[in-house]
């Protein structure tokens, strides 16, 4: 899909006349270069009008920032009034006790009590019951009106979701779009210049929107919760000091990251350490050092992932300039063990810390004051004491030194005190060389080094010292302790279109693997995959929308139902979907109406039915004038006109003659692209499209469908191959505006299941042995040694109650011995083989024997046969 239509298409159309006007700018380009020679006149004039875009966006979005922040204040007051309504409300009708009615405290705390003297008190006489049922009605016309306010509020959350997101889209498309502009080829540099002078003096691409995503995320829990958010201690995951959880990973491709962060909030709030506290970019960075030494064992221990493996680090939590640090050790458990794999840690002062790796200092003393100032238990003091010795021992007995830091900004979403279900998603994520292995002074005998800090993407480091992840990683933690099925709406996000699962995934093993190659031989499996991109088409998963009582135009729109702001696919119910009209070649099946009109657009059936009939008059009149058959190169529109409060019309002009993207009437007209064409079916559209603007053919075969269909997708699908090659044998480019990534939908898409590890490097494929793969050896084993002694008893025999003299019998008896001596020789051959291959995780083990067994047999009949020819030459020469 060329750009300058994916950008018509997913626009927010009360949004349009502050997008880039890419069509506009691709044109004029394109007229200055090929009418003359461009020259400097045109060089000033285009950087002129890219200026003029560059302020119109980032002044809208600066000021679209602003409102949305503001408006989630707004709605924050307002759900604290309403709690406060509510409260002085409960508190008003709460009912007197009199000195003379006695309540029993038992009766007060049992129900059926209550209900019996409700039904008690209901006995009395007419009147009072009439009074009474006035006041329960008034109550309930209060709660009603409450809960009413509640539910407007809901729906103002969930357009600020949707703004959030599209204004996140905006951005998105824009940079994208000035990246395309300034990629076209002119005889000036105008990329450098432009990102030097303009877009850093305005980096609206850089927008950081974690604080709005707090900020909404608040709010949000505030509403549905009813203005009584959970309560819990927000830091609990950093106090404790062992947990125990079932952690799956996920890569983000980083157009999903905001639309992800606007997901899981409707069900998780974000988690926040001091709510008290503003949020500040830094309060999400973490940065961790892990250590190793020069043989990488525990690197190739975590990739390996056997039994025992460590993985030691030290830990902190927002700037450099942190005094409490965490040592942390990671434990693998193999699962014959009966253990669970398990994180540990202790604090540690940052002054004492290289100390502490040289072995001069000891947590001792600074433990057992704990106890005494009663903040642990000396149960507790006792486990951090083991846990430190033990890290100390193996960092001097390893020699460990720093070898790789990790930095990220993490957003969790957990709520507060509750662990049974944590997300987290992890951006920014950076790998930087720690060691001095290559001669190159990093840390030197400190434990960090000190040129960086927090400031990604760490413009000061050489390219060689970092590695700068391009995905995001989400962790979903569920707490299995007691077996529980994952709540459905986890199960739905892992399996959306948001996330790509990457089981295993180790930022360390990673770092290593890509800024420490010459050290490294076994290399993790998704290293080899990470130039293909993981952005995937919609699957209609997790969308997120605008409630329904508004008009709503966005690009992620997809009607559903109710005003959660997200929608999933309906089994029970068929979800509204695209009209098939747009861009088909078929007129007649363009001007199609869709199935049960009526019901999709809430129209009465007499309203519905007038509707159709204006339609059917309509396209009888076009038909008879031949319209249908040229409709493809004009303007189709049904009913009137309407405006916008934005002062544009349902066809997306304003007032002055131009479109909302900036064009002329008469220029889109005349665009041979058709990207500012568009028609209003008679179904309302989630956004409006360019009337050529074709949906891509897919080699799928409709069974109703003619022969002559997939031929022409076949010979389409040919042309477009054929033009490839060519242009790219002349050494240009199909369409510049064609390189979108994730572009390619349905059949269009290609997976990728060949890979292949490096020149000099082999993959490390995650194996998993069962315990009972190793009995299964030994039971292999004895078997053999149980046919050999059965063998060996018979040799034995022989030999026993043969004469001395019987050269016959001691023949028999030595072929027999033989066969037993092989047998026995074989299988302890073959089970040292198996276990050697088993502990070093080999599936290339000669695990089924085809010829053993075979020539085991062949020994036995040869030892038979010839005892029986012996005896019978025997038997014949006596």
């Amino acid at each position: 899909m060329k750009f300058g239509r994916k950008i018509t298409n997913d626009l927010y159309h009360e949004w349009r006349p502050f997008y880039l006007d890419y069509t506009h700018l691709k044109r004029e380009l394109k007229s200055r270069t090929t009418s003359h020679n461009w020259n400097t006149e045109d060089e000033d004039d285009f950087t002129r009008m890219l200026e003029q875009e560059l302020d119109k966006i980032h002044d809208f979005q600066k000021q679209k920032t602003v409102e949305l922040a503001r408006r989630i204040k707004d709605a924050e007051r307002q759900v604290k009034r309403l709690v406060t309504d509510e409260y002085l409300s409960e508190a008003s009708e709460m009912p007197l006790h009199h000195p003379g009615q006695p309540q029993s405290s038992a009766d007060s705390a049992d129900p059926e009590a209550q209900q019996r003297d409700q039904l008690e008190q209901d006995a009395g006489s007419d009147d009072d019951t009439d009074d009474e049922g006035g006041e329960t009605d008034d109550d309930i016309q209060s709660l009603d009106a409450l809960e009413e306010q509640f539910h407007l509020l809901e729906e103002e959350v969930a357009t600020l979701v949707a703004d959030v997101h599209d204004l996140a889209l905006y951005t998105k498309l824009n940079i994208t779009g000035f990246m395309k502009i300034l990629k076209k080829q002119t005889p000036y540099p105008l990329k450098q210049t432009f990102i030097q002078d303009y877009l850093e003096k305005r980096p609206f691409y850089k927008y950081n929107w974690d604080a709005l995503i707090v900020k909404l995320s608040k709010l949000y829990d505030l509403v549905r919760t009813r203005g009584h958010p959970v309560q819990g201690d927000s830091s609990a995951g950093g106090s404790q000091s062992a947990f125990v959880r079932q952690t799956t990973k996920y890569w983000v491709h980083p157009d999903n990251l905001v639309a992800l962060k606007l997901v899981i909030l409707r069900h998780l709030p974000v988690l926040v350490f001091n709510a008290d506290k503003e949020f500040e970019p830094k309060d999400a960075a973490i940065t961790s050092i892990y250590f190793d030494n020069e043989d990488l064992e525990l690197y190739l221990g975590r990739l390996e992932k056997t039994e025992g493996a460590e993985a030691i680090r030290l830990r902190w939590y927002g700037d450099v300039d942190i005094k409490q640090i965490f040592v942390e050790r990671k434990t693998h458990r193999e699962d014959w063990t009966g253990e669970k794999s398990v994180k540990a840690r202790f604090p540690i002062k940052e002054d004492k810390v290289n100390a502490f790796l040289r072995g001069e200092y000891t947590m001792d003393a600074e433990f057992e004051a704990l106890v005494l100032k009663g903040k642990k238990s000396q149960q507790e003091v006792d486990s951090m004491l083991q846990l430190a010795n033990e890290v100390q021992y193996s960092i001097l007995t390893k020699s460990l030194r720093p070898v790789m830091r990790t930095f990220y900004n993490r957003t969790a979403f957990q709520l507060p005190g509750d662990a049974r279900v944590r997300i987290s998603l992890d951006t920014e994520l950076t790998m930087v060389r720690e060691d001095n292995w290559d001669g190159a002074e990093r840390a030197g005998d400190n434990w960090r080094r000190t040129d960086i800090g927090i400031d990604w993407p760490f413009e000061q480091l050489v390219p060689e010292d970092k590695d700068l992840f391009k995905y995001g990683v989400l962790e979903v933690k569920l707490q299995t302790q007691f077996g529980q099925e994952p709540p459905q709406w986890v199960t739905e996000l892992v399996n959306s279109h948001l996330v790509e699962a990457v089981p295993k995934f180790s930022k360390f093993i990673h770092g290593c693997a890509t800024l420490i190659p010459n050290r490294v031989d076994l290399v993790p499996f998704w290293l080899p995959q990470m130039d293909v991109d993981i952005l995937k088409p919609n699957s209609g998963f997790l969308t997120v929308e605008r409630p329904q009582h508004t008009l709503s135009r966005t690009a992620s729109e997809r009607l559903g139902t109710g005003s959660s702001g997200l929608t999933t696919p309906d089994t029970d119910k068929a979800a509204y979907v695209e009209p098939e009209s747009e861009g088909e070649e078929d007129e007649a099946i363009d001007l199609a109406p869709a199935r049960d009109e009526g019901k999709r657009t809430g129209l009465t059936g007499e309203a519905a039915a007038d509707a159709i009939a204006y339609r059917e008059k309509m396209l009888k009149e076009r038909e008879d004038d031949g319209s249908i058959a040229s409709s493809s190169k004009r303007k189709v529109r049904f009913g009137a006109t309407t405006h916008n409060g934005n002062g544009h019309n349902g066809n997306g002009h304003n007032g002055n003659g131009h479109n909302g993207n900036g064009l002329h009437a008469h220029e889109c007209a005349a665009d041979g692209e058709g990207e500012a064409d568009e028609r209003t079916p008679f179904l309302p559209i989630g956004r409006e499209r360019g009337d050529d603007v074709r949906k891509p053919r897919t080699l799928s075969i409709d069974p109703l469908a003619p022969a002559s269909a997939f031929d022409e997708t076949f010979k389409d699908r040919l042309r477009a191959q054929d033009t490839r090659r060519r242009q790219a044998a002349r050494g240009g480019d199909a369409d510049e505006d064609a390189d979108e990534p994730g572009a390619a939908q349905g059949d269009d898409r290609i997976l990728v299941r060949d890979f292949s590890a490096p020149a000099g490097k082999r993959v490390a494929i995650p194996v998993r042995i069962e315990p009972k793969v190793y009995f299964a050896t030994e039971r292999t084993f004895l078997k053999w040694l149980h046919f050999a002694v059965y063998i060996g008893t018979i040799a034995t025999t022989l030999l026993n109650f043969v004469p001395p003299d019987d050269y016959r019998g001691l023949i028999s008896a030595g072929l027999f011995t033989l066969a037993a001596l092989l047998a026995i020789a074989y299988s302890a051959v073959i089970f040292v083989y198996r276990a050697h291959k088993l502990r070093k995780r080999h599936a290339d083990g000669m695990y089924y024997d085809r010829y053993g067994p075979t020539v085991l047999c062949a020994v036995l009949l040869c030892a038979l046969v010839t005892n029986i020819v012996l005896r019978v030459t025997e038997v014949v020469e006596e």
